[in-house]
């Protein structure tokens, strides 16, 4: 059984052998995310990284006149801190908490210090970086080659693959503030996917019917974006049987064989 908070929630905390996780759990700190919550502001070095376990969180790029689009979305399955240890230092989005829940904060230095060591942890945050990436480049894409509809799709599904319910919290102005686009938009496009009976919203709560039909109607940047999380990220399982290797690949020949828990 899992217990109510472990920071093993998060995939990429899961994915850490043994000894590395108990070198690192005296230093993770359970924080509760409030909906709205700045996390991380553009320009501002962060002083910690957050490994949401129930909380999800957006990256926003702020243009000058207030304006901001989503770039990306952070949930269990990564780390909102990537400038940390990729040597950035500061990032020209703000994240901030889409969805309230949990997540387990990492002061920086730790976080560098175990980065440092070239280990598991760097092996699957380089991998997820190259994930994030990804979803980057397609939402540029998609923002400008697909339909409101779809894109309403693509941004449900997302957060869909993050959240354990089929119930997301989301009034339609934070959905056009998301998307970059007018509300009445919006109000358009949710009202289609309610009358084709896959979604049912009201005060600002949507809750999924069929996921399947939401597929099948969705751009294929959604798939891009999945398929490259699958591929880079798989399952905890998958990610210790890679931790294994390489530390069965690092050790003198005749050691002793330290298992993976």
């Amino acid at each position: 059984m899992v217990a109510q908070h472990d920071p093993r929630q998060n995939h990429i905390l899961a994915a850490l052998p043994k000894i590395d996780y108990e070198r690192l759990f005296p230093h993770l700190e359970l924080i509760q995310m409030p909906l709205g919550q700045v996390i991380g502001e553009s320009g501002t070095p962060m002083r910690h990284a957050y490994f949401p376990t129930t909380a999800i969180v957006s990256r926003l790029y702020v243009l000058e006149n207030g304006s901001a689009d989503e770039i990306a979305i952070i949930g269990n399955e990564g780390v909102v801190g990537v400038s940390l240890f990729m040597g950035g230092k500061t990032s020209p989005t703000r994240a901030v908490v889409q969805s309230a829940g949990y997540a387990y904060r990492l002061a920086r230095k730790q976080l560098q210090q175990e980065f440092n060591l070239s280990g598991v942890l760097q092996h699957v945050l380089l991998l997820y970086t190259q994930a994030v990436l990804v979803q980057v480049a397609q939402t540029a894409v998609c923002n400008r080659h697909h339909s409101l509809d779809q894109q309403l799709c693509r941004c449900l599904l997302l957060r869909l693959d993050r959240s354990s319910s089929n119930e997301l919290t989301m009034t339609q102005d934070h959905i056009a503030l998301l998307l970059g686009v007018r509300r009445e938009g919006v109000t358009e496009a949710a009202g289609s996917l309610q009358r084709a009976g896959l979604i049912e919203y009201r005060r600002g709560h949507i809750t999924v019917l069929d996921r399947a039909k939401l597929e099948a109607r969705v751009c294929e940047c959604y798939g891009v974006v999945k398929k490259e999380f699958d591929r880079l990220l798989p399952n905890a399982i998958d990610l210790k049987s890679i931790a294994n290797r390489m530390d069965l690949d690092s050790r003198p020949h005749g050691a002793t064989h330290v298992a993976v828990s």
